[in-house]
């Protein structure tokens, strides 16, 4: 197998109450460079997705506490995070709820694990396409010229505060920490006494005013983009 370290922005989610599936998928994936996190039921992958927004989520349907169907359905209503749904129900119907519930992809139980590791990759690479218009209610997000609009109000954000907004509006409504954004938007990681994302969020704050939106700041944990 080809151990060539992956390029990782962000972690990889893999939800799943089979502990030893977890830790085959976990191997695999941390060999090729990945960082992993578990969660063995629904309340421990909201609890992680709360803190913050993974990259990719891999996703059995069924659960100790809820049924996965149920929760892409929930996530999706705030997140387009990339989801590989993981299961032993292999029916075409099976398949079908699947991707119309919200799945990326869908793999059958049991599977070959270089399988698995390539549909991952797969998803992490159709994820990574930036297209050239972002929208979310009011907002739009023009990449190439890096202007972001509010109800045809052009926001003159800096470059910062425009990479911070993108993150956001990619994942509304979730907790993105301090280590996330300083990696997203300033390409290192946060260092003690660094306040410059204090900075860029309060100047993104002002500049959101009248848009119906705003940041909210959540003391040791992050920061979430929401309705005022």
């Amino acid at each position: 197998m080809d151990t060539k370290k992956q390029t990782t922005n962000g972690y990889l989610l893999l939800i799943e109450d089979d502990v030893a599936v977890q830790e085959n998928n976990k191997t695999i994936l941390e060999r090729r460079g990945y960082e992993v996190r578990l969660a063995y039921d629904l309340a421990q992958a909201r609890a992680q997705i709360k803190n913050e927004a993974p990259r990719a989520i891999v996703l059995d349907i069924q659960l100790p506490d809820g049924s996965g169907l149920d929760y892409i359905k929930e996530l999706r209503e705030s997140s387009n995070v990339p989801a590989l749904l993981l299961t032993s129900l292999s029916t075409p119907d099976d398949i079908i709820r699947g991707l119309d519930a919200g799945g990326d992809d869908y793999l059958t139980k049991p599977y070959d694990l270089h399988v698995f590791l390539g549909r991952i990759n797969a998803l992490i690479r159709r994820a990574s396409f930036v297209p050239d218009m972002i929208s979310y209610a009011n907002i739009k997000l023009d990449i190439a010229s890096a202007k972001a609009i509010a109800s045809n109000v052009d926001l003159n954000l800096s470059q910062k505060e425009f990479m911070l907004l993108q993150q956001f509006i990619q994942f509304p409504e979730q907790i993105l920490s301090a280590d996330y954004l300083y990696e997203k938007v300033w390409g290192q990681k946060k260092f003690e006494h660094d306040n410059a994302l204090k900075v860029a969020i309060s100047k993104l704050r002002t500049k959101l005013d009248g848009t119906g939106f705003t940041i909210y700041a959540s003391r040791g944990e992050g920061y979430s983009f929401e309705k005022e």
